[in-house]
């Protein structure tokens, strides 16, 4: 691992560092807040995964979590959205591609060799991070936003008991009813639509997983909300399932970062009061 900055922060530490991926092939950039803390202390870690376009910077810089994390003395982990480099392919569209890895382990040609966003956000990340920072492990949360609202809820349902808490910002709740995920699954692992319900948090629902808790934010005036969000689906799933789960619709927010930035520390200690129990 490599330190490509280091800010102080509001008593803490901003950090963004870099190192070579095994699951990607390539060297992958992430950034963490390390809140001030007493020597040898283990901290709480909040995973935050990001949208279509971005890198870790958008939320690093625009995501106003630096605060609350350190009052409730909270990690906060905020990987890529997928493999980079001269040697990565990518598609002329900017919701595919680099940018676009979905949260997916492709298996088709040629993205099944770099774009393996799931195993490096679910297990290779991780282990650095355990090793590397104050991180309990124990007490994890994981929230975001849009396609990576979509990673948060896929991962956390993937994986009982791993995350004490779950929330995300206007996420892509059901990819295989939307345009940017029918796009995304059929060309990261091919057109058989039964591999893409392990990728759906509807599907997946519906198919048996549970969260302990759930929250997600959305804007009323988000453009993307009726042809791709659908975030009826999953009030609807969640009734289905019987899953506790509270689901805000934000009046007049639309799909940007003032509108994360606004109920940022609100999900943060929303988790806080749960990875502290």
């Amino acid at each position: 691992m490599e330190t490509v900055s280091e800010n102080r922060s509001h008593g803490g530490v901003q950090g963004v560092y870099t190192h070579a991926s095994a699951e990607t092939g390539t060297d992958m950039t992430f950034s963490v807040f390390v809140p001030a803390h007493e020597a040898g202390a283990r901290l709480p870690v909040l995973w935050y995964l990001s949208g279509l376009t971005c890198t870790h910077a958008n939320v690093t810089e625009k995501g106003e979590y630096r605060a609350a994390c350190a009052e409730h003395g909270i990690v906060f982990v905020a990987p890529d959205t997928s493999p980079r480099g001269d040697g990565v392919p990518d598609d002329e569209g900017w919701d595919f591609g680099k940018g676009a890895g979905f949260y997916v382990d492709a298996t088709e040609a040629p993205w099944s060799t770099h774009y393996r966003m799931r195993s490096y956000v679910e297990e290779e990340l991780p282990r650095l991070i355990a090793s590397r920072f104050p991180a309990d492990m124990e007490r994890q949360g994981i929230t975001g936003h849009s396609m990576g609202g979509h990673g948060a809820l896929t991962i956390a349902l993937r994986n009982p008991g791993r995350f004490r808490s779950t929330s995300a910002f206007a996420p892509i709740v059901s990819p295989l009813n939307c345009p940017w995920g029918k796009k995304a699954l059929t060309g990261y692992i091919g057109a058989d639509r039964t591999a893409w319900r392990d990728y759906d948090a509807c599907a997946m629902m519906e198919d048996g997983a549970r969260l302990p808790d759930l929250l997600v934010d959305q804007g009323t005036a988000d453009g993307f909300l009726e042809e791709q969000l659908k975030t009826h689906l999953l009030e609807q799933a969640c009734e289905k399932a019987g899953q506790t789960a509270t689901i805000r619709m934000q009046e007049g927010y639309d799909h940007s970062y003032y509108f994360i930035s606004t109920f940022m520390p609100g999900h943060v200690a929303w988790h806080a009061e749960r990875l502290k129990r």
